[in-house]
């Protein structure tokens, strides 16, 4: 019987201290520091040759930023089997143990599986600690909040906001990609809110991640007082229709940066009224359109702090665009 109870025991203990429930346990280091990766538009297609370019820039940048977390922001595997290519290039993180997320883009579910399916798929991945189950009354899949907390686990101090910012536009006489639904933006203010009271009514310090750049994104193309690091090499393809969501993360006062993909030779950053506006570095190969060699994003967040560090990390050696936010991008300067 004493044996019984102390395998009991074990089995508790293995499920409570297992790698996959910490990896959902997101803390500021010791040091008071927290480091994302963002991938993007790697576009693995597994039966590709060029797609392994990707991989192993994939494994020399990990090896040397070592993040905290990594986040997938969409076309992440174009070409069937869609598990093969999946296979591949989370392989890196699950031999690594590091938690990652995922977000959809407009090219994910152009294949074998729907949004619905990919999603049931990607949630069987270990430490996979997305949310991509469909939340009621909200549209796409993929709304959800990371939370990272102190170094004890007790109190959140930094919020992360992965949105599906969906693919095509869904009326007949608007052409292009699609926009946020109203309801994901009420989403969005409700979790707001409620980070906030929860802190005092205070706003906590926070990121959003997603696909598509929204139509703010092109006040850099167009207007010569915004400063930005980075290139700019194509139009930002963003949707026709604003709906708000700078706006409303704007008002909500919380939101220090977002960082999308979508537009594959633009990595550039500026300030626009307070929140960065980023794309990451083209993640993919050959397999797509590039004028620029792959990389990746990278964002430090500071425990307590209003800002962060961010670079583009290339490989194992390479370094460029590193920038701290908002004190090396002011708010309006000419160029």
């Amino acid at each position: 019987m004493k044996f019984l109870k102390f395998c009991i025991l074990l089995l508790v203990l293995n499920f409570f201290f297992s790698d996959n429930v910490l990896a959902g346990d997101l803390r500021f280091r010791s040091d008071g520091k927290f480091k994302i990766i963002q991938v993007t538009d790697s576009h693995i297609k597994a039966d590709s040759p060029y797609s392994q370019e990707t991989i192993e820039m994939l494994n020399l940048v990990l090896d040397v930023e070592k993040p905290d977390l990594v986040i997938f922001t969409g076309d992440i595997v174009t070409g069937e089997p869609y598990k093969s290519g999946f296979d591949m290039v989370i392989e890196p993180l699950i031999s690594r143990k590091i938690p990652y997320a995922l977000l959809f883009g407009n090219h994910d579910d152009e294949q074998d599986l729907s949004k619905k399916e990919l999603a049931d798929l990607l949630m069987g991945y270990p430490y996979n600690i997305s949310k991509l189950k469909k939340v009621k009354n909200v549209s796409g899949y993929g709304n959800y909040t990371i939370e990272i907390k102190d170094n004890t686990g007790k109190q959140t101090q930094a919020v992360i906001y992965c949105m599906d910012s969906n693919t095509y536009s869904a009326l007949k006489q608007v052409e292009g990609y699609g926009w946020f639904n109203f309801d994901q933006i009420e989403w969005y203010r409700k979790q707001s809110d409620r980070f906030t009271k929860k802190n005092g009514g205070k706003p906590l310090p926070s990121l959003s991640f997603f696909h598509i750049p929204l139509p703010e994104y092109k006040k850099v193309y167009t207007d010569t007082i915004y400063r930005f690091v980075g290139v700019q090499m194509e139009k930002v393809c963003s949707p026709e229709i604003n709906t708000g969501l700078f706006a409303n993360m704007l008002e909500k006062g919380d939101i220090m940066g977002m960082f999308v993909g979508h537009d594959h030779v633009n990595d550039y950053i500026f300030n626009l009224y307070g929140i960065a506006l980023a794309y990451g570095r083209f993640s993919g190969s050959k397999t797509t359109y590039t004028k620029l060699k792959n990389g990746v994003r990278v964002i430090e967040l500071t425990k307590n702090t209003k800002g962060f560090g961010t670079w583009i990390r290339l490989d194992g050696t390479t370094v460029i665009d590193r920038v701290r936010f908002p004190d090396d991008l002011p708010l309006t300067k000419q160029r």
